[in-house]
């Protein structure tokens, strides 16, 4: 049996959870240091209350913070540990920590999405895109003058549904793709490539050079085929017309562009009778699987 928490009491043992597999994780982490004035674990605990308050700025939320939960957290002390770069890789340890308790706590009852597809088994499968939100208003300005919408890429589980940061290119002007291949390249350096990945994205991520050398670091594609692609067909790819997650599928095929191949699948919707063409780097042999 399982004694029912508050929600502040769950936060606060997550929280310490997390914190602790952090640390261990890591032999001397740099980014640990008791502050008296706001302690970690404190710190992570009002980043969540903010993200589940509905509030409009971050004095609006110290006064509900303490109306509401309790929570007292000096104004100065506040926003200057925002700006800390130690309380960043902080953050980043104990986020993956974070992501990796809830896994293993879906896993173990019985989570998966993509059960259907056991030959997609080996690979961690990743719906991403980017997004702009407000930036704060204490955010400094650049040399310009000017202070621009903060960008992240998210990405999405699939086979559990647990949403996380991939990266954020802060708040400069920059296009999310080239962020995106950055990236891969800079997690490619430590990466087992027997970690398969497979990426789900929009048409703007359709690079065939790039993409064809993630291959041998176990990072994959797939999109939605974009209207002037050029590309020739090289072979269809056979598949059982009759199995039922195959419904709507017309076709398989390898294409090919300036020597690079890759398979593409028509897929027609049964109900608004609209045509879907999809890119993916997969290999043949998992794409025709059923």
């Amino acid at each position: 049996m399982y004694e029912s928490q508050t929600l502040n009491a769950f936060i606060f043992d997550h929280c310490n959870k997390s914190m602790d597999n952090a640390v261990s994780a890591e032999r001397y982490p740099l980014w640990k240091r008791a502050c008296p004035g706001l302690n970690d674990i404190g710190f992570i605990r009002l980043g969540m209350l903010r993200c589940i308050s509905l509030v409009d700025s971050g004095r609006h939320f110290l006064q509900a913070a303490e109306e509401v939960h309790e929570e007292q957290c000096p104004l100065s002390t506040y926003f200057k540990s925002l700006k800390s770069p130690r309380r960043v890789r902080m953050l980043e340890a104990v986020e993956q920590q974070s992501y990796d308790i809830y896994s293993e706590t879906l896993s173990s009852h019985g989570i998966d999405y993509l059960k259907s597809f056991p030959e997609l088994n080996d690979y961690t499968v990743l719906a991403a895109d980017g997004h702009f939100i407000d930036h704060a208003c204490h955010t400094e300005k650049g040399r310009n003058g000017k202070v621009y919408a903060a960008g992240f890429i998210y990405t999405l589980n699939l086979r559990n549904g647990l949403l996380r940061p991939f990266i954020t290119n802060g708040t400069r002007r920059h296009q999310e793709i080239p962020v995106l291949r950055d990236e891969l390249k800079r997690e490619n350096r430590t990466k087992n490539s027997t970690q398969k990945c497979l990426y789900v994205y929009d048409k703007a991520v359709t690079d065939y050079a790039f993409w064809n050398n993630q291959i041998e670091h176990g990072n994959l594609m797939i999109s939605v085929l974009k209207e002037n692609s050029v590309a020739t067909f090289v072979e269809s790819i056979h598949f059982d017309t009759s199995h039922e997650l195959n419904t709507g599928i017309e076709s398989y095929s390898t294409y090919e562009n300036n020597g690079i191949r890759f398979s593409i699948v028509n897929y027609r919707d049964p109900e608004t009778k609209k045509l879907h063409r999809f890119i993916t780097t997969l290999p043949g042999s998992i794409v025709s699987v059923n």
